[in-house]
């Protein structure tokens, strides 16, 4: 698909359908030193914005419904990332709502078209997770808060709905490979990082020490209590050895049994722990592929 996502009557953004005067040159809305006509600085511009390359090797409502905070950010390597209580979101651009933008970056099919297009499928991705963060004016009226601001405040909700269920009808086919998986855990990306992307993390995240150890404390209390709980059974297993015919021999070898059961329960749950991680990472892989080998069937289609 080459043309507009919208049709012509149902833009939220008409700048550009104003005939400027002669001599003057049109710019993209919002971005005054971009001009319109110039197709390598517009495509330059699309790239900076909406183009995360590394998430395409590889949505949902509005967070305050699941208790997140939302972060805005400029970067599109971060638009629906999420960490712990937090998730960042781009703000929306005038310039996408615009329907002669998109013509722009559609025509001609010269010899940077096939980067133009890699590019505006990105940018359509973009502006299809809108269509599932914004499902109800409460959503509307949390992106146009303004300490968010995600919106243009002169966008109204009437306006928008049917602006943006035009968008139903984008397919994942024309949306570029990184907008097929919405929502991308932060911790996720960074735990892959070296294998993903060559490098230790994603995206660095500062914390505070005191936030950067209390992670920690969790798994190492219970690397200990499984290790305690081993030692401690091997020590009654092997203290457990009175002569058979003490007195005592009956509930010694109790004590020694219930040191060996306790022994091989801690191991067993260790090792389902264990599985059970190995195989939620298995899980989470055996989803991408799927997922991938999907958009490329329909990109092929």
């Amino acid at each position: 698909m080459t043309h507009a996502p919208f049709p012509h009557d149902h833009q939220l953004c008409s700048d550009l359908d104003v005939a400027s005067p002669a001599g003057v040159t049109q710019h993209v809305p919002g971005h005054p030193t971009i001009p319109l006509s110039d197709l390598d600085a517009l495509g330059r511009f699309l790239r900076k914005e909406f183009w995360a390359a590394d998430l395409e090797a590889m949505a949902s409502r509005l967070q305050k419904v699941q208790g997140r905070d939302i972060v805005v950010t400029e970067d599109p390597r971060l638009h629906l990332l999420w960490i712990n209580n937090r998730i960042f979101i781009k703000p929306l651009p005038i310039c996408l709502l615009s329907h002669s933008l998109w013509k722009s970056i559609s025509l001609p099919q010269d010899a940077s078209f096939a980067e133009r297009l890699k590019i505006r499928r990105a940018a359509m991705g973009f502006l299809r997770t809108y269509r599932h963060l914004i499902q109800h004016e409460s959503d509307l009226m949390i992106a146009q808060k303004d300490d968010l601001r995600l919106v243009p405040n002169k966008v109204n909700w009437a306006e928008l709905s049917i602006f943006l269920a035009d968008l139903e009808l984008l397919e994942d086919s024309e949306a570029s490979a990184r907008y097929h998986y919405g929502e991308i855990r932060l911790s996720r990306l960074n735990f892959y990082a070296p294998i993903l992307f060559g490098r230790f993390y994603y995206e660095h995240i500062p914390m505070q020490y005191g936030e950067y150890f209390a992670r920690l404390y969790g798994p190492l209390l219970f690397i200990f209590a499984v290790v305690t709980t081993i030692l401690n059974s091997m020590q009654v297993a092997l203290a457990a050895k009175p002569e058979q015919e003490s007195s005592g021999y009956y509930l010694w070898e109790i004590f020694y049994w219930f040191g060996v059961v306790t022994l091989l329960i801690t191991v067993v749950v260790g090792c389902s722990l264990i599985l059970l991680w190995v195989g939620m990472i298995a899980n989470e892989w055996k989803f991408a592929l799927k997922n991938r080998h999907k958009a490329q069937g329909q990109s092929m289609s």
